[in-house]
């Protein structure tokens, strides 16, 4: 308590507050909006200001509050990651074609499966994709504009909450690539960088998803 309220000036009132959003954030299971923050804490007035406190707070301790995909939540220090490997990859076992699959539509997207292929430069396995699919850190997004209308693939929010990015464009370089687990060995040939988006608006050459759209072709 001395520490919080020691950060606004001595006002216990303003420590209090910043113990709410804390416990708030640390009950949460899931990343909060500052919307959603906002209804769970109707008397709070400078939510902004108080979550880079706690941030502040935070910054240097075994967990860290960190802005994930449009919201808020506490996560392991960087540093401390890998003694968190051994449960996330039993979680999360994905082969070595699945993680370059999910690279290359992270990248790419919006990208179908023939446009994967041709970046991997061998076929995709349907049950590859099905798998991302499962995991929820991928989405079918449209239907390319083109003879047999193929669905494009994109990420999803859960992506970005399971790699700890704010925003799909702080997406790593191809070294941190490697080192966040989603590209393993020697990248595929013609595998590149371009800019990343993740919108819901859809690109001129695609079509909204057709009402029965459950499986990708």
């Amino acid at each position: 308590m001395a520490e919080t309220v020691t950060l606004f000036g001595g006002d216990p009132r303003q420590g209090e507050r910043l113990r709410e959003l804390e416990a708030v954030l640390f009950a949460a299971a899931m990343p909060l909006s500052e919307a959603a923050l906002t209804e769970r804490l109707p008397e709070e007035t400078n939510l902004d200001e108080r979550l880079r406190q706690l941030q502040t707070i935070y910054a240097n301790r075994g967990v860290n509050l960190v802005e994930v995909a449009d919201g808020w939540a506490f996560r392991t220090a960087p540093d401390l990651a890998h003694l968190m490997t051994a449960e996330r990859v039993s979680e999360r076992r994905l082969s070595r074609a699945a993680m370059e699959t999910l690279a290359i539509i992270a990248y790419h997207q919006p990208v179908t499966r023939a446009e994967i292929e041709e970046v991997r430069g061998v076929a995709v396995a349907k049950g590859t994709l099905d798998i991302l699919l499962e995991t929820g850190w991928v989405r079918l997004r449209g239907r390319r504009r083109v003879p047999g209308r193929p669905v494009t693939f994109g990420t999803t929010g859960a992506f970005l909450e399971a790699f700890t990015l704010a925003t799909i464009s702080d997406l790593p370089g191809l070294d941190d690539l490697r080192g966040a687990g989603l590209l393993e060995g020697t990248p595929p040939a013609g595998f590149s960088i371009p800019l990343p988006r993740d919108d819901d608006a859809l690109d001129p050459d695609e079509d909204p998803l057709d009402a029965d759209d459950g499986e990708p072709r």
